[in-house]
């Protein structure tokens, strides 16, 4: 797993599992985090501020070899406008759903075609991770799914980009098909 905060040191949150060791019915973890995990998300992840984290994750065996692990991720954060810059609190409620296999797995090696390409589904599943050791941290996975909950570009209410000057007007000596019509008319086509 490559989950690292935005600062490259590492997730903000560490929750080392065994996965070798695995009750039969999987384990449930829950993660909430302290004040400095909560200022290490909002720094690694570009937040003003980060209120809360929470995660319950179960993690169980998945087929002969693999490892999956589900769950809930929810946060309270603090986020800039993009337009403002003044602050914008929003709430994350992210699924988790991921599959990690050993380097040694069929599934931790895609199919190819005859030209070596990668066929992947883009409406499928996610292709299972390679889990390098018989850890997992746990922590790195919830905030995963955390990062990609998060809004890329969190607006005020009411917050809009100013309109370019001279309106939203198009002007069709500029269009890209009047740029086209004029190069064929230069070379006399």
């Amino acid at each position: 797993m490559k989950s690292a905060s935005l600062t490259g040191e590492g997730p903000a949150i560490s929750f080392p599992v065994n996965v070798t060791r695995m009750p039969e019915g999987g384990r449930v973890v829950r993660i909430a985090a302290g004040p400095r995990e909560l200022r290490a998300l909002a720094q690694g992840h570009g937040l003003a501020e980060v209120g809360s984290f929470e995660a319950e994750l179960k993690v169980a065996r998945w087929k002969s070899t693999g490892v999956r692990v589900t769950g809930r991720v929810v946060a309270d954060v603090v986020q800039s406008c993009v337009v403002t810059l003044e602050p914008v609190e929003a709430h994350v409620d992210a699924p988790v759903d991921a599959i990690f296999v050993p380097p040694t797995s069929r599934l931790a090696r895609p199919d190819r075609d005859g030209d070596a390409a990668i066929l992947i589904d883009p409406d499928g599943p996610d292709l299972p991770e390679v889990l390098e050791s018989d850890e997992l941290d746990l922590g790195a996975v919830a905030e995963e799914f955390f990062e990609l909950a998060l809004d890329p570009f969190p607006r005020s209410p009411g917050a809009d980009l100013p309109a370019p000057e001279g309106g939203n007007e198009v002007d069709e000596k500029v269009t890209p098909f009047a740029k086209l019509a004029q190069l064929r008319k230069d070379r006399g086509e």
